[in-house]
């Protein structure tokens, strides 16, 4: 199997492309210091990813940012404390800031030369629009859980994805879906048949992050610590040959 065996790539968003975690710890790391400063930044994403994932199954018809600003509210209950709605609601508004990762917009703009690209995101479409201005190319599809109604892993997102790109005339064993998190992405796509390529962000870190652990390995077809090495890969096996490399 090679990279140029696909002409679509798909890509979860947060902790693929944007780096999510720096912008949750830059919102969560008050909170944390008003419950005692005992919570380093492993137990605050830990606290995160167990409480976005058990709100979106709670609520999938919910929008993102509403919905971030409810984890929020349940991560102050965990350590004791009150949440402010203001806080709470900043803490909503603020994927915009989230940045990208620092190889993302050049590596994007390389793919985007021979793929076509679609994001496939749990979040509304105003936050990824906010998020898109730094990540320097237009999308094909732009499919998110505000359109699906419901959160990734949920199948209905994978489901849509699938019938989405299908209309357009692209077919599932020609999708590769490209993304960090093991639980939301990886198994889910090995249950529909796509083949998938890990970009391993957290590579010299320990744990799961902001992500719930997944129940069992998924299979893996591509590996690459981040995307720039995916760009370089693809470009390697063009024999580096490739005008826009």
């Amino acid at each position: 199997m090679k990279l140029a065996d696909f002409s679509a790539l798909t890509f979860d968003c947060y902790g693929t492309l944007i780096d999510w975690e720096t912008g949750i710890l830059a919102g969560l790391r008050p909170l944390a210091a008003r419950a005692g400063g005992g919570l380093d930044d492993d137990a605050i994403l830990a606290a995160f990813g167990r409480h976005e994932a058990a709100q979106e199954a709670e609520t999938p018809g919910m929008i993102y940012s509403r919905l971030l600003g409810v984890v929020y509210e349940r991560i102050a209950r965990e350590w004791g404390l009150t949440a402010g709605s203001e806080d709470a609601a900043r803490f909503g508004a603020s994927i915009p800031d989230w940045p990208a990762f620092a190889d993302t917009a050049d590596a994007l703009r390389y793919l985007k030369q021979h793929y076509k690209l679609g994001i496939l995101s749990n979040v509304d479409r105003e936050s990824f629009a906010g998020s898109n201005k730094r990540l320097g190319v237009t999308f094909n599809w732009i499919m998110t859980a505000e359109d699906i109604g419901s959160y990734k892993p949920s199948p209905r997102n994978f489901e849509y994805m699938i019938e989405t790109l299908g209309r357009d005339g692209v077919e599932k064993s020609k999708i590769l879906h490209t993304a960090e998190s093991l639980f939301h992405d990886h198994v889910p796509a090995n249950r529909f048949g796509l083949a998938s390529c890990w970009i391993f962000r957290r590579h010299d870190k320990e744990g799961f992050g902001a992500t719930s652990q997944p129940a069992e390995m998924p299979r893996i077809d591509f590996r690459f610590n981040s995307l720039g090495e995916m760009a370089e890969a693809h470009r390697k096996e063009k024999g580096g040959t490739d005008p826009a490399a």
